[in-house]
Protein backbone atom coordinates (compact mmCIF):
# COMPACT_ATOMS: atom_id res chain seq x y z
CA UNK A 1 0.00 0.00 0.00
CA UNK A 2 0.92 3.94 -0.70
CA UNK A 3 1.79 6.04 2.22
CA UNK A 4 3.08 9.71 2.35
CA UNK A 5 6.11 9.43 4.57
CA UNK A 6 8.04 12.36 5.52
CA UNK A 7 12.04 11.86 6.30
CA UNK A 8 13.06 14.90 7.74
CA UNK A 9 11.31 18.98 8.92
CA UNK A 10 11.06 20.97 6.22
CA UNK A 11 11.29 18.54 3.51
CA UNK A 12 8.11 17.32 0.78
CA UNK A 13 6.03 14.34 1.96
CA UNK A 14 7.40 11.19 -0.43
CA UNK A 15 5.00 8.89 -1.75
CA UNK A 16 5.81 5.46 -1.37
CA UNK A 17 4.84 1.62 -1.70
CA UNK A 18 5.38 0.60 1.99
CA UNK A 19 4.46 -2.79 3.39
CA UNK A 20 1.57 -2.93 6.49
CA UNK A 21 2.00 -5.83 9.36
CA UNK A 22 -1.59 -7.14 10.31
CA UNK A 23 -3.36 -6.27 13.52
CA UNK A 24 -2.36 -7.13 16.96
CA UNK A 25 -4.66 -8.17 19.64
CA UNK A 26 -6.95 -5.07 19.95
CA UNK A 27 -6.23 -3.36 17.31
CA UNK A 28 -7.71 -2.64 13.56
CA UNK A 29 -6.48 -2.78 9.80
CA UNK A 30 -8.90 0.67 8.16
CA UNK A 31 -8.74 0.87 4.47
CA UNK A 32 -8.44 4.88 4.25
CA UNK A 33 -11.64 6.43 2.21
CA UNK A 34 -10.47 10.56 2.98
CA UNK A 35 -8.41 12.52 5.25
CA UNK A 36 -8.27 16.36 5.61
CA UNK A 37 -5.41 18.37 5.26
CA UNK A 38 -4.80 20.27 8.50
CA UNK A 39 -2.50 22.66 10.06
CA UNK A 40 -2.07 20.37 12.63
CA UNK A 41 0.16 17.94 9.70
CA UNK A 42 1.86 21.09 8.81
CA UNK A 43 2.99 21.52 12.59
CA UNK A 44 4.55 17.93 12.31
CA UNK A 45 5.84 19.03 8.67
CA UNK A 46 7.89 22.08 9.42
CA UNK A 47 9.59 20.61 12.85
CA UNK A 48 7.28 22.68 15.31
CA UNK A 49 5.88 20.09 17.21
CA UNK A 50 9.52 17.84 17.53
CA UNK A 51 8.38 14.29 16.42
CA UNK A 52 9.71 10.91 15.47
CA UNK A 53 11.30 10.40 11.98
CA UNK A 54 10.31 9.07 9.61
CA UNK A 55 6.37 9.31 10.04
CA UNK A 56 3.28 9.23 8.18
CA UNK A 57 1.64 12.09 8.82
CA UNK A 58 -1.96 12.74 9.22
CA UNK A 59 -4.98 12.42 11.79
CA UNK A 60 -8.10 13.64 10.18
CA UNK A 61 -9.59 10.94 8.79
CA UNK A 62 -12.83 8.02 7.96
CA UNK A 63 -12.29 4.52 6.93
CA UNK A 64 -13.75 1.41 6.61
CA UNK A 65 -12.27 -1.46 8.85
CA UNK A 66 -10.94 -4.70 7.10
CA UNK A 67 -9.29 -6.66 10.07
CA UNK A 68 -9.70 -7.10 13.15
CA UNK A 69 -7.25 -8.75 15.64
CA UNK A 70 -7.86 -10.39 18.35
CA UNK A 71 -10.08 -9.37 21.36
CA UNK A 72 -11.83 -6.23 19.24
CA UNK A 73 -15.37 -6.13 20.27
CA UNK A 74 -16.26 -2.52 19.29
CA UNK A 75 -16.30 -2.74 15.35
CA UNK A 76 -16.17 -5.37 12.95
CA UNK A 77 -14.87 -5.85 9.03
CA UNK A 78 -17.36 -3.56 6.95
CA UNK A 79 -18.16 -1.05 9.80
CA UNK A 80 -17.40 2.72 8.71
CA UNK A 81 -15.75 4.67 11.24
CA UNK A 82 -14.18 8.12 12.02
CA UNK A 83 -10.68 8.39 13.50
CA UNK A 84 -10.06 9.68 17.14
CA UNK A 85 -6.39 10.74 17.42
CA UNK A 86 -6.58 11.18 20.90
CA UNK A 87 -6.09 7.60 22.81
CA UNK A 88 -9.17 6.66 25.29
CA UNK A 89 -7.97 3.76 28.12
CA UNK A 90 -10.92 4.00 29.93
CA UNK A 91 -9.41 3.74 33.32
CA UNK A 92 -6.77 6.58 33.95
CA UNK A 93 -8.24 9.68 36.35
CA UNK A 94 -8.87 11.83 33.02
CA UNK A 95 -11.21 9.09 31.39
CA UNK A 96 -12.87 8.15 34.44
CA UNK A 97 -14.12 11.62 34.55
CA UNK A 98 -15.36 11.58 31.27
CA UNK A 99 -12.53 13.85 29.53
CA UNK A 100 -11.20 11.47 27.38
CA UNK A 101 -9.21 14.11 25.47
CA UNK A 102 -6.77 14.44 28.31
CA UNK A 103 -6.56 10.36 28.40
CA UNK A 104 -2.92 9.24 30.05
CA UNK A 105 -3.30 5.87 30.09
CA UNK A 106 -1.13 5.18 27.18
CA UNK A 107 1.51 7.69 27.83
CA UNK A 108 4.14 5.13 28.67
CA UNK A 109 3.99 3.72 24.96
CA UNK A 110 6.54 5.96 22.26
CA UNK A 111 4.99 8.59 20.54
CA UNK A 112 4.50 7.33 16.67
CA UNK A 113 4.93 3.38 17.59
CA UNK A 114 1.47 1.33 18.88
CA UNK A 115 1.17 0.90 22.44
CA UNK A 116 3.14 -2.33 22.14
CA UNK A 117 5.94 0.07 20.92
CA UNK A 118 6.19 -1.41 17.75
CA UNK A 119 5.73 -0.08 14.29
CA UNK A 120 2.95 -1.54 11.79
CA UNK A 121 4.26 0.32 8.78
CA UNK A 122 7.52 -0.54 6.85
CA UNK A 123 9.69 0.56 3.73
CA UNK A 124 12.28 -1.67 2.72
CA UNK A 125 12.29 -2.86 5.91
CA UNK A 126 12.61 0.34 7.79
CA UNK A 127 9.39 1.04 10.26
CA UNK A 128 7.87 3.91 9.89
CA UNK A 129 6.03 6.05 12.70
CA UNK A 130 2.64 7.50 12.85
CA UNK A 131 1.53 10.52 13.53
CA UNK A 132 -1.03 10.51 16.53
CA UNK A 133 -0.07 6.80 16.31
CA UNK A 134 -3.03 6.63 13.12
CA UNK A 135 -0.96 8.21 10.84
CA UNK A 136 -3.93 8.69 8.20
CA UNK A 137 -1.80 9.50 4.91
CA UNK A 138 -1.61 6.31 4.01
CA UNK A 139 -3.98 3.77 1.64
CA UNK A 140 -4.45 1.66 4.70
CA UNK A 141 -3.12 1.71 8.73
CA UNK A 142 -3.33 -0.53 11.47
CA UNK A 143 -4.60 1.52 14.90
CA UNK A 144 -5.61 0.64 18.13
CA UNK A 145 -9.28 -0.37 18.55
CA UNK A 146 -9.95 2.97 21.09
CA UNK A 147 -8.76 4.99 17.75
CA UNK A 148 -11.58 4.16 15.82
CA UNK A 149 -15.85 4.81 16.32
CA UNK A 150 -18.12 3.34 13.90
CA UNK A 151 -20.50 5.65 12.29
CA UNK A 152 -23.89 5.14 9.86
CA UNK A 153 -22.77 4.20 6.98
CA UNK A 154 -24.63 6.89 5.04
CA UNK A 155 -22.52 9.63 5.96
CA UNK A 156 -20.03 10.67 2.85
CA UNK A 157 -16.66 9.76 3.59
CA UNK A 158 -15.11 13.36 2.77
CA UNK A 159 -17.24 15.12 5.32
CA UNK A 160 -16.92 12.15 8.04
CA UNK A 161 -13.14 12.36 7.57
CA UNK A 162 -13.57 16.37 8.67
CA UNK A 163 -15.26 15.74 11.79
CA UNK A 164 -12.45 13.47 12.98
CA UNK A 165 -10.67 17.10 13.67
CA UNK A 166 -12.03 20.77 12.59
CA UNK A 167 -15.79 19.79 13.35
CA UNK A 168 -15.37 18.18 16.50
CA UNK A 169 -12.94 20.91 17.99
CA UNK A 170 -14.60 24.32 16.30
CA UNK A 171 -18.14 23.44 17.42
CA UNK A 172 -16.71 21.33 20.38
CA UNK A 173 -15.21 24.32 21.50
CA UNK A 174 -18.04 26.32 21.75
CA UNK A 175 -20.62 23.69 22.40
CA UNK A 176 -18.22 21.58 24.87
CA UNK A 177 -15.75 23.31 26.51
CA UNK A 178 -17.28 26.54 27.39
CA UNK A 179 -21.07 26.11 26.84
CA UNK A 180 -21.88 29.46 26.02
CA UNK A 181 -25.48 30.39 26.92
CA UNK A 182 -28.61 31.35 23.72
CA UNK A 183 -27.80 34.83 23.43
CA UNK A 184 -24.20 35.33 23.69
CA UNK A 185 -21.99 37.93 21.56
CA UNK A 186 -19.27 35.40 20.13
CA UNK A 187 -15.77 36.22 18.83
CA UNK A 188 -13.88 34.18 16.28
CA UNK A 189 -10.32 34.32 15.46
CA UNK A 190 -9.08 32.66 12.60
CA UNK A 191 -11.68 31.08 9.96
CA UNK A 192 -10.19 28.04 8.67
CA UNK A 193 -11.55 24.28 9.34
CA UNK A 194 -11.28 25.11 12.85
CA UNK A 195 -12.78 28.49 13.13
CA UNK A 196 -15.71 28.48 10.87
CA UNK A 197 -16.57 25.63 12.94
CA UNK A 198 -16.45 27.60 16.31
CA UNK A 199 -18.80 29.73 14.51
CA UNK A 200 -21.14 27.13 13.46
CA UNK A 201 -21.04 25.73 16.75
CA UNK A 202 -22.05 29.91 18.63
CA UNK A 203 -24.80 29.20 15.62
CA UNK A 204 -25.88 26.31 17.38
CA UNK A 205 -26.06 27.42 20.78
CA UNK A 206 -28.15 30.46 19.61
CA UNK A 207 -25.62 33.15 19.74
CA UNK A 208 -26.70 36.48 19.56
CA UNK A 209 -23.81 37.84 17.67
CA UNK A 210 -20.92 36.17 15.91
CA UNK A 211 -18.09 38.11 15.05
CA UNK A 212 -15.27 36.43 12.66
CA UNK A 213 -11.59 37.98 12.31
CA UNK A 214 -9.29 37.17 10.02
CA UNK A 215 -6.34 39.04 7.56
CA UNK A 216 -8.07 37.63 4.18
CA UNK A 217 -11.12 38.88 3.28
CA UNK A 218 -11.82 35.50 1.23
CA UNK A 219 -12.04 34.11 4.30
CA UNK A 220 -14.15 36.38 6.06
CA UNK A 221 -16.41 35.80 3.24
CA UNK A 222 -16.55 32.37 3.61
CA UNK A 223 -17.54 33.05 7.68
CA UNK A 224 -20.65 34.77 6.53
CA UNK A 225 -22.17 31.66 4.23
CA UNK A 226 -21.34 29.58 8.02
CA UNK A 227 -23.50 32.30 10.27
CA UNK A 228 -20.93 35.16 11.02
CA UNK A 229 -23.24 38.37 11.49
CA UNK A 230 -19.78 40.50 11.37
CA UNK A 231 -16.50 40.66 10.03
CA UNK A 232 -13.73 42.24 10.94
CA UNK A 233 -10.16 42.26 8.70
CA UNK A 234 -7.32 42.67 11.46
CA UNK A 235 -4.69 42.89 8.65
CA UNK A 236 -6.24 46.46 7.64
CA UNK A 237 -7.98 48.05 10.72
CA UNK A 238 -5.71 49.79 12.83
CA UNK A 239 -8.30 48.66 16.22
CA UNK A 240 -9.99 45.73 16.10
CA UNK A 241 -11.03 45.27 19.68
CA UNK A 242 -12.36 49.15 19.58
CA UNK A 243 -14.15 47.69 16.45
CA UNK A 244 -15.55 44.53 18.11
CA UNK A 245 -16.63 46.78 21.34
CA UNK A 246 -18.78 49.08 18.50
CA UNK A 247 -20.41 45.85 17.41
CA UNK A 248 -20.44 44.53 21.13
CA UNK A 249 -21.27 47.10 23.39
CA UNK A 250 -18.62 46.48 26.49
CA UNK A 251 -16.97 43.52 24.20
CA UNK A 252 -18.22 39.71 24.06
CA UNK A 253 -19.26 37.69 26.09
CA UNK A 254 -16.82 34.30 24.73
CA UNK A 255 -13.62 34.88 22.39
CA UNK A 256 -12.41 31.54 20.62
CA UNK A 257 -8.99 31.99 19.08
CA UNK A 258 -8.73 29.69 16.30
CA UNK A 259 -5.18 30.92 15.53
CA UNK A 260 -3.03 31.24 18.74
CA UNK A 261 -0.51 33.11 18.63
CA UNK A 262 0.68 36.12 20.40
CA UNK A 263 -1.05 38.57 18.62
CA UNK A 264 -4.57 36.90 18.94
CA UNK A 265 -4.23 35.91 22.10
CA UNK A 266 -4.57 39.39 22.91
CA UNK A 267 -7.12 40.38 20.46
CA UNK A 268 -9.04 37.22 22.56
CA UNK A 269 -8.62 38.75 25.80
CA UNK A 270 -8.63 42.50 25.01
CA UNK A 271 -12.38 41.95 23.10
CA UNK A 272 -13.79 40.39 26.41
CA UNK A 273 -16.14 42.43 28.18
CA UNK A 274 -16.27 42.21 31.79
CA UNK A 275 -17.02 38.43 33.28
CA UNK A 276 -15.86 37.31 29.49
CA UNK A 277 -14.22 33.71 28.35
CA UNK A 278 -11.46 33.24 26.03
CA UNK A 279 -10.74 30.19 25.08
CA UNK A 280 -7.58 29.43 23.03
CA UNK A 281 -8.72 26.87 19.91
CA UNK A 282 -5.76 26.67 17.75
CA UNK A 283 -2.75 24.85 18.47
CA UNK A 284 0.35 27.40 18.41
CA UNK A 285 4.38 26.33 17.59
CA UNK A 286 5.25 24.75 21.75
CA UNK A 287 7.41 28.46 21.75
CA UNK A 288 4.42 30.85 21.35
CA UNK A 289 4.53 32.94 24.59
CA UNK A 290 1.18 34.90 25.46
CA UNK A 291 1.00 38.20 27.40
CA UNK A 292 -2.23 39.18 29.39
CA UNK A 293 -2.80 41.94 31.58
CA UNK A 294 -3.33 40.22 35.11
CA UNK A 295 -5.01 44.09 36.35
CA UNK A 296 -7.50 43.13 34.06
CA UNK A 297 -8.36 39.63 34.31
CA UNK A 298 -8.62 40.36 38.33
CA UNK A 299 -10.56 43.55 37.89
CA UNK A 300 -12.84 42.44 34.89
CA UNK A 301 -13.35 38.79 36.10
CA UNK A 302 -12.44 37.78 32.57
CA UNK A 303 -11.32 33.47 32.45
CA UNK A 304 -8.84 32.73 29.74
CA UNK A 305 -9.03 28.47 29.34
CA UNK A 306 -7.27 26.02 26.41
CA UNK A 307 -9.08 23.34 25.03
CA UNK A 308 -7.79 20.68 23.21
CA UNK A 309 -10.08 18.68 20.65
CA UNK A 310 -13.13 20.78 21.46
CA UNK A 311 -13.46 18.96 24.76
CA UNK A 312 -15.26 16.23 23.02
CA UNK A 313 -16.18 12.54 23.63
CA UNK A 314 -15.24 10.75 20.82
CA UNK A 315 -17.21 8.01 21.20
CA UNK A 316 -20.21 10.20 22.07
CA UNK A 317 -20.05 13.04 19.94
CA UNK A 318 -18.50 11.72 16.75
CA UNK A 319 -22.09 9.81 16.03
CA UNK A 320 -23.94 13.36 16.99
CA UNK A 321 -21.64 15.35 14.90
CA UNK A 322 -22.71 13.20 11.80
CA UNK A 323 -26.43 13.01 12.51
CA UNK A 324 -26.19 16.77 12.41
CA UNK A 325 -25.46 16.97 8.84
CA UNK A 326 -27.31 14.60 8.03
CA UNK A 327 -30.41 16.54 9.40
CA UNK A 328 -28.66 19.62 7.90
CA UNK A 329 -27.72 21.26 10.87
CA UNK A 330 -23.77 21.69 10.23
CA UNK A 331 -22.47 22.58 7.08
CA UNK A 332 -19.59 20.70 6.31
CA UNK A 333 -20.11 20.32 2.79
CA UNK A 334 -18.87 24.05 2.77
CA UNK A 335 -15.51 23.19 4.32
CA UNK A 336 -14.12 21.03 1.36
CA UNK A 337 -12.59 23.48 -0.84
CA UNK A 338 -10.79 21.14 -2.90
CA UNK A 339 -10.01 17.42 -3.07
CA UNK A 340 -6.84 15.52 -3.87
CA UNK A 341 -5.32 12.19 -4.59
CA UNK A 342 -2.70 11.00 -2.08
CA UNK A 343 0.14 12.12 -4.44
CA UNK A 344 -1.01 15.56 -5.01
CA UNK A 345 -0.52 15.78 -0.95
CA UNK A 346 1.98 18.56 -1.27
CA UNK A 347 0.11 20.74 -3.76
CA UNK A 348 -2.84 20.41 -0.79
CA UNK A 349 0.22 21.80 2.38
CA UNK A 350 0.97 24.88 -0.69
CA UNK A 351 -2.77 25.69 -1.06
CA UNK A 352 -3.77 25.69 2.66
CA UNK A 353 -0.68 27.83 3.94
CA UNK A 354 -1.36 29.92 1.23
CA UNK A 355 -5.21 30.28 2.28
CA UNK A 356 -6.79 29.63 -0.73
CA UNK A 357 -9.33 26.66 1.08
CA UNK A 358 -10.96 26.10 3.79
CA UNK A 359 -10.16 22.38 4.09
CA UNK A 360 -8.63 20.17 1.40
CA UNK A 361 -9.28 16.53 1.28
CA UNK A 362 -7.22 13.31 0.28
CA UNK A 363 -9.95 11.24 -1.20
CA UNK A 364 -8.79 7.40 -1.89
CA UNK A 365 -9.89 4.95 -4.39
Amino acid sequence: MKAAVLFKPNEPLQVLDCELDPPKALEVRVKMKASGVCQSDWHVMNGDWPSPMPIVPGHEAAGEILECGPGVTTVKPGDHVIFSFRPHCGRCRYCSQGRTVLCIGRAGSPPGALYDGTLRIKYKGQGINQMARIGTFAEEVVVPEEMVVPIRKDMPWAQAALVGCCVATGVGAVTRHAKIEAGSTVLVIGCGGVGLNAIQGAVLSGAGKVIAADILDNKLEMAKTFGATHTINTATDNDPVKKVKEIAGLGVDYSFDAVSNDRTQALAFDALAPGGHAVAVGISAATVRATYSPFMMVFSEKTVSGTFYGSVRPDLDFPVLVDHYMNKRLNIDGLISRTYKLDEINDGFKRMMAGEVARGVVVFD
